[in-house]
């Protein structure tokens, strides 16, 4: 698999079998879809090609209404890549990009750079300025440029948007392992790690605090989570509270803090990915120490019996 930062730089694209979107998390209904695409491109000997865009379309057309990504466009890429696609080209979604009309979208973006062979999207896949076009002005194009036109069932686009609002909705409500399934893979989020107060290391837990990397990406619901951490190539278990630590601060914002089991380095600067596994309970204030101890005793427990 190659990707593509700049259209320019395009090597000749024999027989491209063309597919557009942000595959925003890439679950196991975008999956459906490109494993069409891929097959399609092998029946006729050529390259199965996604075209996708960076920034997510939406934060350029609907800043008002923002939408927190399943996935970043590095984690996009790779779980792509998994699909076996042949070429991804990333093209910048900027104001003059979203102004284009619908038939310059075609000939001078589509056909220009990309001469594809055939086009694969949904019935309801729209683009160029004011979203005016759609699969029908790509089928009316396709006899004078030579290129086919394949509409994705609305059966399979229904259940990729679908999946895309569970899974959103299942995070936000803290359900990572519905996530999981729909997915196909656990929910992910990376980070830096920084310094923090250090309690956890004063009471047996220490404790590693991330600082995601984007800011744009979905944070499941607060509550503590059994969750598997990688690190320098290695993966380990361990628990996460995402929540503001009512038991030891009046501070309210939103904290991310990591403990890894059988783990004993120094990682401050270092990133780490976490995966969600389970979701073992709220975030609560305690009484007093000894008493968020002996609840991290037993966190600890559920943690490996989710294991």
């Amino acid at each position: 698999m190659k990707i593509f930062y700049d259209i320019h730089e395009l090597p000749s694209l024999d027989k491209s079998v063309i597919t557009i979107g942000t595959f925003d998390g890439v679950h196991e209904g975008h999956k459906t879809i490109l494993s069409s695409v891929v097959a399609h491109a092998k029946s006729i000997g050529g390259l199965s090609v996604l075209i996708t865009f960076e920034p997510h379309p939406r934060k350029l057309l609907f800043p008002n209404q923002p939408l927190k990504l399943l996935s970043t466009l590095q984690e996009r890429l790779a779980l792509i890549a998994s699909a076996d696609i042949d070429v991804i080209i990333v093209v910048p979604f900027t104001k003059s990009f979203s102004e284009l009309s619908a038939q310059d979208y075609i000939e001078n973006f589509l056909v220009k750079i990309f001469h594809p062979h055939s086009i694969i999207i949904g019935y309801d896949h729209h683009f160029g300025n004011d979203r005016s076009g759609d699969i029908s002005m790509l089928q009316q194009f396709s006899a004078r440029y030579n290129y086919d036109v394949k509409e994705i069932s609305a059966q399979l686009i229904s259940a990729a948007a679908v999946s895309s609002t569970q899974i959103r909705n299942a995070l936000n409500e803290g359900r990572v392992g519905d996530a999981k399934a729909m997915l196909g893979n656990a929910y992910k989020l990376s980070g830096r790690v920084v310094k923090g107060a250090q309690r956890g290391r004063t009471i047996g837990y220490p404790t590693a605090n991330l600082e995601i990397n984007s800011s744009d990406k979905l944070i499941p619901a607060e509550g503590v989570y059994a969750v598997y951490v990688e690190y320098a190539q290695q993966q380990y278990r361990g628990m996460m509270n995402i929540g503001r630590n009512p038991t030891v601060t009046e501070d309210k914002a939103l904290k991310m803090e990591v403990h890894i089991f059988d783990f004993d380095m120094t990682i401050y600067g270092e990133e780490l990915n976490i995966l969600f596994i389970q979701r073992l309970r709220d975030e609560i204030k305690f009484s007093s120490l000894d008493a968020l101890v002996a609840q991290l005793h037993q966190d600890k427990l559920d943690a490996i019996e989710a294991f």
